[in-house]
């Protein structure tokens, strides 16, 4: 009698757990994950829509007479395409691209489209990983996507390097979605490493916007390529779990996250989209939160659709409050000060975490450590390692910075770094 009465206690413990459960993985609100976060401002995130834009561009036959175009058409000038890869040129090493010159906006872009459930060539390029398999620059990446970013670098490193050689006041930018977002993230890095072979570019005027990445970079290059990376994303949440943190071969969406929020719990429909920014350590998306949404989220269609009504909010507000031409140039100049700031905080967050090579640097886009011999992508020449002695050099500044002496000899965080 006594086990057939603790039976309706187990039975509520068990409700109680599955319904825990069904809480966490399908009615988690994905706004607590980026609540804290700054509001992104419309001089950053205007490239987003107009990037989706020409990624969905790539999708088509015939740009001239294009069939599946956004309302407003793609804003993009045809003659102005340089080159347009298919499945059939790429042969199945990579998503097909395109790269265009855009004078309006003054930089040269390389476009990559997202997974085609159709071809086969794409999921071997995703399912081709394995944890901790493939190493670059002190961390761990992709190693599928990798060998699709140097497949494409290296077959139009040549062509870039002449429109950036002709074009010096242009910027380089990456962008792609989904598996191309991988894809694109790595060329960046790549690219990053590899400076010498686009002619006289410097970092600041490489960029990558990565829409709904596949997770595609360990935690400590997440962190480090935030200066180059911009990776949106739509809803979408994450479950944090300490354990993550703590393996170093686990793999993240790179780069700064821009979260555009525009649903609530227990509210039907889509509500005015917000967009948070940050540079997250603890939390990065490693888990998609399951939910009716999810696969709509996640296509390149709603986030173009979704980031041009952000955008368009954003500009709006601006409007009303008549901020003065002057005070956007200071605004844009305060942002990048913050941007930095924000940059190197994720940095010390990360070493704090005791994240395995999260090194940290006094100058925004600039790194300390790269092990030799540990890199199976980074360039081999001399040049692109920094000497043991400059290393020392700025591994001690880092210790000055951070920490003082006790009177007992000890090592303690300066009040000020705290």
């Amino acid at each position: 009698m006594s086990i057939l009465c603790g039976l309706p206690i187990l039975e509520c413990v068990y409700c109680l757990g599955c319904a825990r459960w069904l809480w966490q993985k399908c009615l988690y609100t994905a706004g607590h994950e980026s609540e804290n976060w700054g509001l992104a401002t419309a001089e950053e995130f205007e490239p987003v829509p107009r990037l989706c834009r020409l990624i969905l561009s790539v999708y088509e036959d015939d740009l001239r007479y294009p069939l599946w175009a956004p309302p407003g058409g793609y804003g993009i000038n045809p003659d102005w395409v340089i080159v347009k890869r298919t499945y059939e040129e790429t042969g199945g090493c990579a998503t097909p691209y395109m790269i265009y010159l855009d004078h309006d906006n003054v930089e040269i872009v390389l476009a990559i489209r997202g997974l085609n459930l159709a071809k086969e060539s794409d999921y071997a390029v995703l399912l081709d990983n394995k944890l901790g398999q493939t190493k670059f620059d002190g961390g761990y990446v992709h190693n599928g996507l990798l060998k699709a970013a140097k497949w494409i670098f290296d077959a139009e490193c040549e062509l870039l390097r002449d429109l950036v050689e002709m074009n010096p006041d242009y910027r380089l930018t990456f962008a792609g979605h989904s598996l191309g977002a991988g894809i694109v993230s790595l060329i960046t890095m790549y690219a990053v490493q590899n400076r010498e072979k686009l002619g006289t570019i410097e970092r600041k005027r490489i960029r990558c916007f990565a829409m709904a990445p596949a997770r595609c970079v360990s935690l400590n290059l997440a962190v480090r390529y935030a200066d180059v990376i911009n990776s949106v994303v739509l809803q979408d949440t994450c479950t944090l779990e300490e354990k993550m943190l703590k393996d170093p071969r686990r793999l993240y969406a790179p780069g700064r996250l821009y979260h555009i929020v525009e649903r609530k719990p227990f509210r039907i429909g889509r509500f005015p989209p917000v967009v948070r920014t940050a540079v997250p350590v603890d939390r990065r998306f490693e888990h998609i939160v399951l939910s009716c949404n999810a696969t709509s989220d996640h296509t390149i269609i709603w986030l173009e659709r979704e980031s041009q009504r952000a955008v368009d909010l954003m500009l709006e507000k601006d409007r009303i409050m008549e901020i003065p031409a002057q005070q956007r140039m200071q605004r844009q100049e305060s942002l990048a000060r913050e941007h930095s700031e924000e940059y190197e905080a994720a940095l010390r967050r990360a070493i704090a975490l005791d994240i395995p090579q999260a090194s940290y640097s006094p100058s925004y886009g600039t790194f300390a450590e790269v092990e030799e011999g540990e890199s199976s992508g980074s360039s081999s020449g001399a040049g692109s390692l920094l000497s043991f002695k400059r290393i020392r050099e700025r591994w001690d500044n880092f210790i000055e910075r951070l920490f003082d002496v006790d009177e007992s000899g000890r090592m303690v965080f300066k009040k000020s770094s705290t």
